[in-house]
């Protein structure tokens, strides 16, 4: 019977260890994931139809951390902390679109086009762009559909605008006077930014107080990252459609596309 339980013993520690190697690998690749999630790059979902014709609903992007320097904002999206001093820090180019963490709620990933850095002097008068004083040309560029959050979809107009530098994009803007057509003059200050929405009727951004729903001035703070290029979209009107239909929303042709 001795001898019995003295060949049982050396199974036993095996069994342990191995166990305990399988839990540290485990937890080797979570934190591996983790730590490039905050310092490589991290893919996110477009819900809404905010930054149309750029960005589409159902489009998946990937946001570069690096270009902005690191701080709390750059941890993966499902950790949230107060805000803190970045490190390696930069600001945005004119017309970079960033992913960010909204001010009124740290846990919520928001998407928009930087218009406006320290310093520069924002205004819209009559839906149209104005830095530093000069309107920013906008070129008309046909019609195009726009997406709405339940599949539908409306004939709207589309403009090629072109920012300060030469960076041109796409943006929507819909016939007739919307609220968010005029905002006054002012100056942006130290620490934050203006960003827009491409889809101009139609975003919360910068022209919109924190109070009221919007981003306000965005605090550089809050930014997640940048982003550079998708990695994959779908067709959220599928989402209706039986199921075996469903890879028809596979919008193949923006895979793996750069996004400016």
């Amino acid at each position: 019977m001795t001898s019995s339980q003295h060949s049982d013993a050396p199974l036993t520690a095996p069994r342990t260890r191995s166990w305990a190697k399988s839990l540290l690998d485990v937890v080797i690749i979570v934190l591996i994931a983790i730590a490039a999630k905050t310092a490589i790059a991290e893919p996110y979902y477009v819900p809404s139809g905010s930054m149309e014709p750029t960005l589409l609903i159902g489009d998946e992007l990937l946001a570069t951390k690096y270009p902005y320097g690191y701080s709390t904002s750059s941890l993966p999206n499902f950790v949230t902390l107060p805000d803190s001093k970045r490190v390696l820090g930069a600001l945005p180019h004119c017309g970079d679109v960033v992913v960010f963490r909204w001010p009124g709620d740290r846990s919520q990933i928001w998407v928009k086009r930087v218009v406006g850095l320290p310093g520069d002097r924002i205004a819209m008068r009559s839906g149209q762009l104005w830095i530093n004083g000069k309107a920013v040309p906008l070129q008309p560029d046909g019609f195009a559909p726009m997406e709405t959050e339940d599949g539908s979809r409306q004939t709207t107009a589309r403009f090629i605008e072109t920012l300060p530098g030469g960076r041109q994009h796409m943006i929507f803007k819909a016939a007739g006077f919307d609220p968010l057509d005029n905002v006054p003059e002012f100056v942006v200050p130290p620490g934050h930014l203006f960003v827009l929405g491409d889809n101009r009727d139609y975003s919360a951004d910068s022209r919109v107080p924190l109070s009221a729903g919007g981003v306000g001035l965005l605090p550089v703070g809050d930014l997640v990252g940048r982003v550079d290029a998708l990695v994959g979209s779908w067709d959220l009107g599928m989402e209706h459609q039986p199921f075996w239909r469903w890879p028809e929303g596979l919008r193949l042709s923006r895979f793996f596309t750069a996004v400016r």
